[in-house]
Formats: structure tokens, sequence, C-alpha cells
């Protein structure tokens, strides 16, 4: 995958990550087994998807910097590869240029 549209999707992924940290941020204690809404985390222009998981689920996602949660069948071939499914989403894991970009942009880091 040519290097400029990996900065692009890392960037575009990012971007959606920091607004679902701040919903993570929002909720309230004991709130942790509601589902949530979260913003789709793909690369895709004009996706404003919400997917649901619980505070417990969207922190599983991100132990890991280099893993995003999306809508089923956003995913990106040639730049991550899916490593869980779930009913509603999936976690995709970037690799190469695209997995060093979520890396470095992690607001966990």
């Amino acid at each position: 995958m040519q290097r400029n549209l990996q900065q692009r999707i890392a960037a575009n992924e990012s971007v959606f990550r920091e607004v679902n940290e701040s919903i993570a941020r929002g909720r309230w204690p004991g709130e942790g087994t509601s589902p949530v809404g979260f913003r789709c985390e793909c690369a895709r222009l004009g996706c404003n998807q919400v997917i649901e998981l619980t505070l417990p689920e969207y922190e599983e996602v991100r132990a890991h910097p280099r893993r995003f949660v999306i809508a089923a069948g956003h995913e990106l071939p040639g730049a991550e590869k899916v490593v869980q499914t779930s009913p509603g989403y999936a976690v995709v894991e970037k690799y190469d240029e695209a997995g060093e970009l979520a890396d470095s942009a992690d607001p966990r880091s």
C-alpha cells in the first residue's frame, strides 16, 4: 500500500480514536456494563457509523495502540488485519507504516 494512503488512513483513524477516548472519559462510575455509542474508527471518508461496546470492551481494544474498533466490513486489507469480530463490529490491527503511525499517534502513549 502506498505511503501517502497509509498516512491518511492512520491520521483519519487516530482522529476518531481521540473522539472515542473523550467518550470513554465522560462516563460515570458504574456505567461500565452498559453499552456506549462509539464512533467507527475506520479510514472511510464520511463514515459516521456508531458502534455499541461496553467500556471494558473498548478498554480491551485500547490496550493495544495499533488496534482500532470499526464497523463490520470497514476493514482495509493491505493496512490492517482483523484480529477479533463481534456482533456489529470488528477490531483491526495496523501493521507496517500504518502500525508505526498508530503507535506514534496513540493518546495514551
